[in-house]
């Protein structure tokens, strides 16, 4: 059995999880409501205050699809909980964020500003000029709109201006040497 797949899934207190026909399954929680379709071939049950994900056979598709929903079934639950946030940092002479309601205005070193626009169910916060902070209750979506952010402008080697993840590391190039 899948390693992952056959950990159940606990349901903390405040939290619901209904399952309707088609594996489509809706989380309700403090801080909203998820609702998402897993894959049919997957047999979810809830068994004394957790949720339990049985595979059908031992075909290696089912073996892949059972910890994949075990696993969104958990991300369900933790967002809807805690919540998931991105933080990105911005580095580079003149790059800045603003916020103006929910725009995001980005100064990338562009003739122009990049305006983005927080997705529905998403938060984008400042700390500074250089720290942004994206909140939600879906990590997909969380994810997805910092990758778009990032996209912007993608810290490059050299000099390591950019918007870049907090916890990731530019590698670093060295520059020209000089011809003697």
């Amino acid at each position: 059995m899948s390693r992952i797949g056959r950990l159940p899934v606990e349901i903390p207190a405040g939290v619901e999880v209904t399952i309707a026909e088609n594996n489509v399954v809706t989380v309700k929680g403090p801080k909203g409501t998820l609702t998402e379709s897993l894959p049919v071939e997957m047999d979810i049950k809830i068994e004394n205050n957790h949720v339990v994900v049985t595979r059908p056979s031992d075909v290696k598709k089912m073996k892949a699809l059972h910890g994949l929903t075990r696993t969104l079934i958990a991300n369900m639950v933790t967002g809807v909980t805690k919540g998931y946030e991105k933080v990105l940092e911005i580095n580079g002479v003149g790059y800045r964020a603003q916020k103006q309601g929910n725009k995001l205005i980005l100064s990338l070193g562009y003739s122009h500003p990049v305006e983005m626009i927080d997705p529905e169910g998403l938060e984008s916060v400042l700390d500074g000029q250089n720290k942004i902070t994206i909140k939600g209750i879906d990590k997909q979506k969380v994810g997805q709109y910092a990758a778009e952010i990032r996209e912007k402008r993608k810290p490059e080697p050299y000099k390591g201006k950019g918007i870049k993840y907090a916890d990731e590391v530019i590698r670093r190039k060295a520059g020209k040497t000089g011809k003697k």
